[in-house]
């Protein structure tokens, strides 16, 4: 196995040096302990990971408001936050030599009706998933004031992250939340400096990393994670993703994250393509390359890479970095399995229901099985029912519904 080229060292722009090219991908986990905050089984997990071989490990969402989860066992980290367990997990997930990067994100209106908030988007737009689309809130749209207060959040977030040892930070600015809907013109409706033209609808993104870069020192990394396109019809497209690509340019970024879809259009679980599976793996990679064109930090790219063989193809063509997420929930050391010649391939469990909506929740169900499997101290296993997995999923997290609101009641 020729495996070279994804364990060689990179240079970031700020001069920090990931010792390989392997990435675990920031996948959601609903893993918190009691306060939203990190505890024992995020701490079992994110060891597994860090002693698995990669170069970075990228955190689930890591929220900048108590009041906007992406789900109800999240993670909150803002201004006042007591850092010692996130200096705990610090120290536990950062791997051997490398790097430990906090995903930070703001869910807008892609936020639970069952959590009892109220959400917010640029536009008042509820998301449309069909007959499900009322287990989603209906949004209201922000106004000036708030729009800084987010932007201000972010920063926070950042700032506190760096405090407490983590040696990075995403932007979370794809996959349908908040600054992707800021991005895209299905979402965003407005008629001020906040929407319209993308210069406008990127503004938002623009100034949030500006706001983020301005709080952390020069050696602590900033990424950026960006829709090469939503996959649906007038939406932001992969045009608009290399306008964007080349005005972050310039902004301090270190890492350009590419990604896909959101829950309308799930193309990150690979349902976009109903082709053969080597088609659909690593299948923003053509994308990549694009927007590479334009881009001048390095680029990663994410999307069901399970195969070693595939993971070499990428690397070096229009791709700097290869996030791998779901093979790291069913093999947490993919990539010291694959440095050592023991595996090549990880075989992924498929949903093919004709119900995209819950297949896509199913999946995303299984590998929340395996993740919880890791966070108690167990191996993953193969072979677990998608249906059950989906019941166990839903029932855990009215479970986890129930504590969050009680937080928040006593919060």
């Amino acid at each position: 196995m020729n495996t070279s080229a994804l364990f060689e060292p990179l240079t970031l722009p700020n001069g920090a040096v990931l010792p390989n090219r392997l990435c675990k991908a920031a996948m959601e986990e609903n893993l918190s302990a009691p306060g939203q905050v990190p505890g024992q089984d995020l701490f079992r997990l994110y060891k597994a990971w860090a002693e698995g071989g990669v170069g970075l490990v990228l955190t689930g969402n890591v929220m900048i408001s108590p009041a906007a989860m992406t789900g109800p066992g999240g993670v909150v980290l803002q201004a006042g936050t007591d850092l010692a367990p996130f200096g705990e997990w610090a120290r536990i997930a950062k791997p051997p030599g490398g790097h430990l990067w906090m995903q930070i994100n703001h869910p807008g209106r892609q936020t639970m009706e069952a959590l009892g908030e109220q959400a917010v988007a640029p536009s008042a737009i509820r998301v449309d998933i069909g007959e499900h689309s009322k287990l989603m809130a209906e949004p209201k749209a922000l106004d000036e004031a708030e729009i800084r207060e987010l932007i201000k959040r972010y920063a926070d977030t950042a700032q506190q992250a760096e405090a407490a040892g983590f040696t990075g930070v995403q932007i979370h600015a794809a996959h349908g939340y908040l600054i992707s809907q800021f991005l895209s013109p299905l979402v965003n409706k407005r008629t001020d400096q906040w929407g319209g033209s993308l210069e406008n609808r990127a503004r938002f993104l623009l100034e949030t990393v500006k706001a983020v870069r301005a709080r952390v020192s020069q050696g602590f990394c900033v990424s950026v994670k960006l829709n090469s396109a939503d996959f649906q019809k007038g939406g932001f497209d992969v045009e608009d993703a290399k306008w964007v690509a080349g005005q972050l340019n310039g902004l301090g970024i270190d890492l350009l994250e590419l990604s896909g879809g959101s829950y309308e259009s799930p193309a990150m679980q690979g349902h976009t393509d109903d082709s053969s599976t080597s088609k659909r793996e690593v299948y923003f990679i053509d994308f990549a390359r694009d927007i590479a064109s334009v881009a001048s930090m390095p680029i990663m790219v994410t999307g069901g890479v399970h195969r070693l063989k595939t993971a070499e193809a990428a690397i070096g063509n229009g791709v700097d970095v290869l996030g791998i997420g779901r093979a790291m929930a069913f093999v947490p050391d993919l990539p010291a399995q694959w440095k050592a010649g023991r595996i090549a391939d990880v075989t992924l469990p498929e949903i093919t229901w004709k119900n995209r909506t819950l297949a896509g929740l199913a999946t995303m169900a299984l590998v929340k099985r395996q993740l919880n499997r890791l966070a108690s101290g167990k191996r993953p296993k193969a072979g677990l029912s998608p249906a059950i997995s989906l019941v166990t999923d839903q029932m855990k997290a009215k479970k986890l519904t129930k504590r969050y609101r009680a937080w928040r009641a006593g919060a």
